[in-house]
């Protein structure tokens, strides 16, 4: 698709995504009903305000109702879309893009974001114009709603804490800035929010929660002696937890150590993830009697997946957990509570519980590979990779090629943004690790003609 990628529409605002876009997606979202309402929301960017008066005047066009949230996280954007029965939803959002970004991400009457066939349809109004505008007499209307105390009070009666909770949350000026003080408050918490003012030039940095920029969160940690922190990306789907020790653990580890507490706790069930994370998550969740499915990267791929295959839960290493007993987008703030519900529960703190999760090397490579060729070089892969790796277990192509071995695996696939080929590779030793990248390098160069 030309507009659509992994999680939506994305890109520098006024040359990629612009008003006029913006306006057509609206239009072209409204045509698909006869009446009712669309919930909008934004994160903090500067460009927001601008997008969502262009999307509301699409929305407009064609009848519909615009509820606008304003600034929210994109969770709420998901949820209200579906308890206020909604026709659909869009979140104005670049995640955790810099500020220069912005994108649209949209959301079915259900909650859950849009399918790739539903993205495909879409487009393919945009392209041909096919808007179904209304009369004069019977465009749509701007309603302003209030939707931040549903969203607190949903999460406040989905989780209860027993102990008192220590908590420093970097917020990084995003949109959770709206709802987390409140949140962790009414929970009983004692928080510490940092960059908790809302600010689309993102002042503390890249919305983006990882090891290096959640530094500052640790060190205050470490002041504070808190028992466990959070960091939230720019709309809030997503969160990288710290530890008591002020450390970041590897997010696929905690992403393992808390899909197998719920595999217990269920007594059984089916986790899903995406092709490219550890198999460690496997090995947690196989251990505790469950199973695991992998898709396409993006957590659209995993709710489809989770819907079809009923499972308990499902989520991506950068954060971006799915519970299906609350809601089915993404959810930070949810997935930090959960989390330390989980940990409440197991009597532990976040190290010791990954602490039993194998922390095995990983390693990546890219390749230089024009556009044009990738499609060949990719069925290389797929029917020659025997060539490369002697003791293959299983092949998984829904997202490039990954070739699981018996010990490690590695996963070939094309850029969606770059003329190049990604490798990616995990084995329980470095050397191995090494040997597989190096093997799977070969064998793209070789089908290059290198």
């Amino acid at each position: 698709m030309k507009l659509f990628g992994s999680s939506g529409i994305r890109g520098l605002v006024n040359v990629e995504v612009t008003p006029l876009l913006a306006q057509k997606v609206g239009a072209a979202l409204a045509s698909q009903f006869e009446g009712g309402a669309i919930i909008v929301g934004r994160d903090t960017r500067l460009s927001g305000r601008m997008l969502e008066a262009a999307l509301s005047s699409g929305i407009a066009s064609c009848g519909l109702v615009t509820g606008t949230l304003g600034i929210v996280p994109t969770p709420v954007v998901a949820l209200l879309t579906r308890e206020m029965e909604a026709e659909a939803g869009v979140a104005i959002t670049a995640s955790h893009n810099p500020p220069e970004y912005n994108g649209l991400k949209t959301f079915d009457t259900t909650g859950m974001a849009y399918t790739t066939e539903q993205q495909a349809a879409l487009e393919d109004t945009i392209e041909r114009a096919e808007f179904k505008t209304s009369s004069w007499s019977r465009v749509g209307r701007v309603e302003e709603i209030d939707g931040r105390r549903f969203y607190i009070d949903t999460l406040a009666n989905a989780i209860g804490f027993t102990g008192e909770w220590k908590v420093v949350c970097d917020l990084f000026n995003g949109a959770t800035c709206t709802v987390a003080p409140e949140i962790f408050n009414e929970l009983g918490c004692r928080a510490t929010m940092l960059n908790a003012q809302p600010d689309g030039s993102f002042p503390a940095g890249n919305p983006e929660p990882n090891a290096e920029s959640l530094a500052r969160l640790g060190r205050m940690m470490r002041e504070t002696k808190a028992s466990i922190g959070f960091g939230f990306d720019g709309d809030g789907d997503r969160m990288m937890a710290v530890d008591e020790n002020g450390n970041v653990p590897s997010p696929d580890r905690v992403l393992a150590a808390y899909a197998k507490h719920v595999v217990e706790e269920r007594g059984g069930g089916i986790v899903v993830t995406h092709v490219g994370a550890s198999m460690c998550i496997n090995e947690a969740v196989e251990s505790a009697g469950g199973s695991v499915i992998r898709t396409k990267v993006g957590d659209v791929h995993i709710t489809e997946a989770m819907i079809a295959n009923e499972a308990v839960f499902g989520g991506e290493p950068v954060g971006a957990w799915v519970h299906p007993e609350v809601h089915l987008c993404p959810d930070g703030i949810l997935s930090a509570l959960e989390l330390m519900l989980a940990l409440e529960e197991e009597g532990k703190t976040l190290s010791e519980m990954v602490a039993d999760i194998p922390d095995y090397p990983t390693l990546r490579a890219k390749v230089e590979c024009p556009n044009n060729v990738k499609k060949r070089v990719m069925d290389g892969v797929s029917s020659n990779h025997g060539e490369a790796f002697s003791d293959v277990r299983n092949v998984t192509v829904v997202d490039g090629v990954r070739i699981e071995l018996e010990d490690g695996w590695a996963l070939i696939r094309p850029s969606g943004t770059e003329p190049v080929i990604r490798i990616t590779v995990e084995a329980r030793e470095e050397k191995r690790a090494e040997e597989l990248l190096e093997a799977s390098r070969s064998l793209v160069r070789s089908l290059l003609g290198e």
